[in-house]
């Protein structure tokens, strides 16, 4: 498994070779039918998303449950959208062809590693599991059970200014560092005056 580019000049470029807009058309398409079955009573991965696309899926770094409960929380709460699903599919992604040439992980992350929504860095509750969860994202390494950009991640995202692909971003320049990840929410922060304490459905 390659390492989360601790040494921020070593990174390699963020950009791929790919036309992406045959990608991201493909994604819209399949959001669009996911959405609709979900919508119609359909319930699981398998059922909503489909076994047809998960060729697809895999050579971008994501899978059927991700998409699932993205699809999920549109049709249930009404975010994300799929604007910002794609923003964090784009990011994921192009770890995936860069970082990791193509090649998944063989590791899990599984929830019960994760740091608890209580645990705090910098006076920012949630900030710490947040920051593991983002981190397994990029690498595609969360367990089933667990979702970025969840029901609890979003409105702490909110509370720093910050989207969440921005912040998937900003955990990927940072590396192994969490100093410049605070700093970066720090200052997205200070931009509002709304308190840093996460609320919403869930322990994410």
């Amino acid at each position: 498994m390659p390492p989360l580019c601790p040494d921020n000049k070593d990174m390699p470029e963020k950009t791929t070779t790919e036309d992406p807009q045959n990608w991201l058309s493909q994604l819209r398409k399949l959001y669009d039918r996911a959405v609709h079955r979900f919508e119609e009573g359909h319930r699981g991965p398998e059922t909503v998303i489909g076994r047809e696309a998960l060729a697809f899926l895999d050579s971008i770094g994501t899978s059927a449950q991700e998409l699932y409960d993205f699809v999920e929380d549109w049709v249930e709460d009404g975010e994300p959208g799929f604007d910002a699903v794609a923003a964090m599919t784009d990011v994921r992604r192009t770890y995936f062809l860069t970082v990791q040439e193509g090649k998944p992980s063989d590791t899990v992350i599984p929830s019960a590693s994760l740091p608890s929504g209580y645990a705090e860095l910098g006076g920012y509750r949630w900030l710490p599991r947040i920051i593991a969860k983002a981190r397994a994202k990029l690498r595609g390494e969360l367990a089933p059970d667990i979702m970025f950009g969840c029901g609890a991640d979003r409105p702490f995202l909110r509370s720093v200014n910050m989207e969440p692909a921005e912040f998937l971003n900003t955990v990927w320049d940072a590396g192994a560092d969490d100093r410049l990840i605070l700093a970066a929410v720090k200052k997205k922060a200070a931009t509002i005056s709304i308190s840093p304490s996460p609320s919403g459905r869930g322990p994410g």
